[in-house]
């Protein structure tokens, strides 16, 4: 593997090398390789497809968890989000007890490995949120409470923002059937210059069937003038986490 000195910097293929570009600059490596109908028809490549497979099916359970809770963490997400699950995703897969190598599912695995994991690795929710906040998981509904406190003495505030708000969001899964709900409750946008109420956001679990489950709590900034609401795409500060998780 070499790196791209000229001024001139390609990508695709030329003759027998390949051009690309990467985070560390632009590079390029010769062609070649085993071939595609050999990895996936020679018997000593068996391994290899295995990983294949279940890397298709990790990848395709990301995609599918990240387009339904996207309403609730659009400016929260780090631009690392994707790959942090897809690493966090796959350490579920190959806990699945059920399935051989190759056939795994992420739906089957320890789904409790999941809880925690942080939508901003640049704003963890305990760093930006410095009160005690209290989890509530009963039969029927998640949720979170705070007790009254004063915002600019227990929140990591950007420049310049005036209010905040506090959500909660619920998804469900069935990634073999492909079928998916999610609830948002986003909370209303509180001052931070003043004394809040006690706060109580929470999710009905009767929305969300399917078997696989993980709750989202998360907070955002913004500047409010004149009545209108300006929102923080704040990496530094917008915060959320999955909370808790439920497997049926």
């Amino acid at each position: 593997m070499g790196k791209q000195s000229s001024a001139f910097k390609l990508e695709g293929n030329i003759g027998g090398l390949s051009f690309y570009k990467t985070r560390d600059g632009h590079m390029a490596r010769e062609k070649g390789g085993v071939s595609k109908d050999r990895i996936m028809n020679d018997p000593k490549y068996a391994r290899t497809r295995e990983n294949l497979k279940e890397f298709s099916e990790n990848a395709r359970t990301v995609k599918m968890v990240k387009d339904t809770i996207r309403p609730a963490i659009l400016r929260i997400a780090d631009s690392r989000l994707h790959n942090r699950l897809i690493r966090e995703m796959m350490k579920v897969l190959r806990t699945d007890p059920v399935n051989g190598r190759g056939k795994r599912l992420v739906g089957e695995g320890d789904w409790n490995l999941l809880k925690g994991f942080e939508i901003n690795s640049s704003a963890v929710l305990s760093g930006s949120i410095k009160t005690e906040i209290t989890v509530t998981n009963s039969p029927t509904e998640w949720g979170f409470s705070i007790n009254s406190f004063l915002p600019v003495d227990f929140l990591s505030i950007p420049l310049g923002a005036t209010h905040f708000r506090l959500m909660a969001a619920g998804a469900s899964f069935d990634f073999q059937a492909g079928t998916k709900s999610f609830l948002l409750n986003a909370g209303a946008n509180l001052p931070l210059e003043e004394l809040t109420g006690a706060i109580s956001v929470t999710i009905p679990k009767a929305g969300l069937p399917e078997p696989n489950k993980l709750f989202i709590m998360g907070i955002e900034f913004l500047q409010v003038v004149n009545g209108q609401d300006y929102a923080f795409n704040s990496e530094e500060h917008n915060a959320a986490a999955i909370v808790t998780v439920e497997k049926a």
